[in-house]
């Protein structure tokens, strides 16, 4: 399987991009990837600009629009949030011990993983398939998932306002304990969809699906990381243990309500 030029393009992009994690080791996964994000759709508009069609179009813009609100959100929290950064004080790894070997190879992982994720859209525009149907309704679900997780972010900043000690159970919370991730899944669900009737071949599929299931894996892993933590700060709250025990971790409808477990969740 040869990878086409303009995938490594996107990948360098990716790696300039996610590079700001050598500044602070969390911004690889957070900052890096919101913004490795939008950078890869202005990059797409750029290199198929004659190619482009409306659907195509649509995705790649829902990439920047993604990428900067979830990028924007993660640095306003990081830069502005006082509480956050209280409350997170020695919960988040500062890299500082993490050896410079290490860095570098996490820095390529999350770049691969970067492009990889992009990459149902980036072979419609690739293989020059124009839209069909499957782009319009990847895009939509692309759409509710930037809502959702949107949604999700303003509801759990408006409970931590009023009651900044207490777990959230309110709005969306009441469905599932992570919507954020949720609206994560669903959004590259979206991207999935729209490489249907695009992709050619084995080889392409197997790098639209290494993104698709690594992001997957990442939120899997990412929910793990924060029941372990709010089973720490809130585990002999009698409320918080009905509450755990009656909403789903991350699936609606679904009843797995702990991956704490799961130890192979590791990202």
């Amino acid at each position: 399987m040869v990878l086409p030029l303009n995938f490594w393009l996107l990948f360098a992009v990716c790696m300039i991009v996610s590079s700001i994690g050598f500044k602070n080791y969390v911004w690889f996964i957070s900052l890096g990837y919101g913004f490795s994000i939008a950078a890869e759709g202005l990059v797409m508009l750029i290199l198929y600009g004659q190619g482009l069609s409306m659907g195509t179009i649509l995705c790649c813009v829902l990439f920047i629009i993604y990428g900067c609100r979830l990028g924007g959100y993660l640095a306003f929290r990081e830069f502005k949030s006082a509480s956050y950064s209280k409350n997170m004080k020695g919960e988040i790894k500062d890299g500082k011990t993490v050896p410079f070997g290490v860095k570098i190879a996490i820095w390529v992982t999350c770049a691969v993983l970067y492009v990889t994720q992009i990459s149902g859209v980036f072979y419609r525009l690739h293989n020059g398939s124009g839209s069909n149907i499957w782009t319009y309704i990847g895009a939509a679900i692309m759409i509710c998932g930037i809502l959702l997780e949107s949604a999700a972010d303003i509801q759990k900043n408006a409970a931590k306002k009023l009651n900044p000690r207490r777990f959230v159970d309110t709005g969306l919370y009441r469905i599932v304990r992570c919507p954020n991730y949720l609206g994560e899944m669903i959004f590259w669900t979206g991207v999935l969809i729209s490489g249907i009737g695009a992709v050619s071949g084995i080889g392409q599929w197997i790098v639209v699906l290494v993104g698709y299931i690594g992001i997957i894996f990442v939120m899997f892993s990412g929910a793990r990381r924060l029941e372990i933590r709010q089973n720490k700060n809130y585990g002999n709250d009698p409320e918080y243990q009905k509450y755990v025990k009656t909403v789903p971790i991350l699936v609606p409808f679904i009843p797995l309500y702990s991956v704490e477990k799961y130890k192979w969740l590791v990202a």
